[in-house]
């Protein structure tokens, strides 16, 4: 028998938004005022989230606990997958010594933390964002900015908030991709409108990195360093996203971000390297640099239209994904309106493509590098145990926050909560780009975001008169607000960089900015329905 969501159980949305919050308050207040370790307000958080959807949404509690088992696996495949073998990755140029080799190349550039700030956690994020996404750009760059010798709290909140410039665009664009395809609007039309706000927002971002480093009198020192650093990022970002489409603004900005910093720092610099730099050749710096450059590789070729063929149904390798139906679940629970115009069974199957998941390539990649490094087999398998012994905390983090994601999804919680925001009628544009904040916090994913809230965005775009584009595109910018701040990155951050345990700490430095980023996003997406 199925069971239709119902998102107004208290005959009353407000009323039934405020019960809906309460699991989120719950995990804002319980990392925030009670200081409590993430897993215990994430484990907490779960408890709570099934004990109102069981008492309150009268969700059978089978699908209820289906939910949750959907939730927490699914943070293991794909989303464990992927930063343990990034995480690998990196680990293994540091068991080979070439993570030295990594620094001074580094070193060879600037010597200047800040510039070597914007490098890694601003430029090569963004490119490791645009290639992977999911995770792995943050838990490379920490971990790179701590062995470049930065505190590891200040690494992995630089890194968190530098991710807001290119989190729009991950993974091949996947976010933006998904938008268009659950609101009907083209995914390049998407694009092309997020090219009026997210380039100025990016601009901005390289300077508040630097001001959060070292102050206003760092950003005096540096500024046309930094200014080269955004201006290029933000240009190129504008003409990808407004020419090409999702899928290459982040590979294409970084690169020119990065090779024009590097440019700009050689050509004023008196000495030809830092005196801490050592001189290397361009074959040792290759070496070193070889399992990112794989990575890569690997992950672009993954994201190309004819591999992703050969899993396709009917392609060669169809069978290698396995689709596992969640019992009781799958098809069980019925999406109702005003969530969608018909009732809509909603879908509850994992996914295990062995060889087609972004984690595969990564794996592979890390693999190459281990032949390419000369790392024997014996170090390599302890390495990967010591990965999965530091990321086993934050793993289990990531599977109680998805645990409560699923659920907040599939008993309507989640969905109360958006429909509460679009009754706000005048004032939704500026409470828009909140629902994607919202959906980005829930579930750690700009793509999830914009599958479960990027068509309830269409509807109320139309109940208000509002262009639908403006609503999806904020659906989307609202989103990466929130990405520094969901539990699901901040467990990833602080895995990488030793710090578990330190979630909360982590996540009160990054919600100041994180709100501050979101009022700027709603006030661009008021004016724009003003004059649009």
């Amino acid at each position: 028998m199925g069971w239709t969501q119902v998102y107004d159980p208290m005959q009353n949305i407000w009323f039934s938004a405020l019960i809906a919050a309460i699991p989120v308050l719950f995990f804002f207040l319980g990392l925030t005022v009670f200081k409590m370790k993430a897993y215990v307000a994430a484990g907490s958080t779960v408890i709570i989230s099934i004990i109102t959807a069981i008492m309150f949404y009268k969700m059978p509690v089978n699908m209820v606990v289906g939910a949750a088992g959907y939730g927490a696996v699914y943070a293991i495949w794909p989303i464990a997958y992927i930063i343990i073998a990034a995480l690998f990755l990196y680990k293994l140029s540091v068991k080979s010594g070439q993570f030295d080799v990594i620094r001074q190349s580094i070193v060879s550039i600037t010597d200047d933390p800040r510039l070597q700030m914007l490098l890694v956690a601003f430029s090569f994020n963004a490119f490791l964002e645009g290639a992977a996404g999911f995770g792995a750009p943050i838990a490379i760059t920490a971990a790179l900015l701590v062995g470049l010798g930065f505190n590891p709290l200040k690494a992995a909140a630089l890194c968190l908030i530098a991710n807001t410039a290119s989190g729009a665009f991950g993974a091949m664009g996947i976010p933006v991709i998904v938008a268009g395809q659950v609101s009907g609007i083209d995914a390049k039309e998407i694009s092309r409108f997020l090219g009026y706000s997210l380039p100025y927002i990016s601009f901005a971002v390289p300077f508040l990195l630097v001001m959060i480093m070292d102050g206003f009198k760092g950003v005096r020192e540096v500024w046309k360093q930094t200014f080269v650093t955004a201006s290029t990022y933000a240009i190129a970002q504008y003409l990808t996203i407004t020419f090409i489409g999702p899928e290459l603004p982040n590979i294409i900005a970084s690169l020119v971000s990065l090779l024009a910093l590097a440019l700009y720092i050689k050509a004023i610099n008196k000495q030809e390297a830092p005196a801490s730099a050592r001189k290397l050749s361009a074959g040792q710096i290759a070496k070193a640099w070889s399992p990112f450059i794989a990575l890569t590789l690997f992950v672009t070729t993954w994201s190309l239209n004819f591999f992703k063929g050969l899993f396709a149904p009917g392609g060669l390798l169809e069978k290698t994904n396995v689709l596992i139906e969640i019992p009781g679940l799958h098809n069980q629970v019925i999406k109702a309106s005003p969530l969608v115009i018909e009732p809509t069974p909603y879908a509850a199957v994992l996914k295990l493509d062995i060889l087609a998941a972004t984690g595969s390539a990564i794996a592979i990649a890390g693999i190459v590098s281990m032949f390419i490094l000369k790392v024997d087999f014996k170090t390599g398998k302890e390495t990967l145990a010591e990965t999965v012994k530091e990321l086993s905390k934050p793993i289990f983090t990531i599977m109680m926050v998805l645990a409560f994601a699923f659920v907040a999804n599939y008993s309507g919680q989640s969905s109360t909560l958006g429909l509460a925001l679009a009754n706000t009628a005048d004032v939704f544009p500026f409470l828009s780009p909140a629902l994607g904040w919202i959906g980005v916090f829930l579930t750690g994913s700009v793509v999830s975001n914009n599958a479960l809230f990027g068509s309830l965005q269409t509807t109320t775009a139309g109940q208000i008169q509002v262009l639908p584009i403006i609503l999806v595109a904020a659906n989307t910018a609202g989103g990466v607000m929130a990405k520094m701040l969901s539990p699901q990155s901040i467990a990833v951050a602080t895995g990488a960089v030793g710090l578990v345990g330190k979630e909360a700490e982590l996540f009160r430095f990054t919600l100041k900015y994180s709100i501050g980023f979101l009022v700027l996003a709603g006030i661009i997406t008021f004016v724009q329905a003003l004059l649009l």
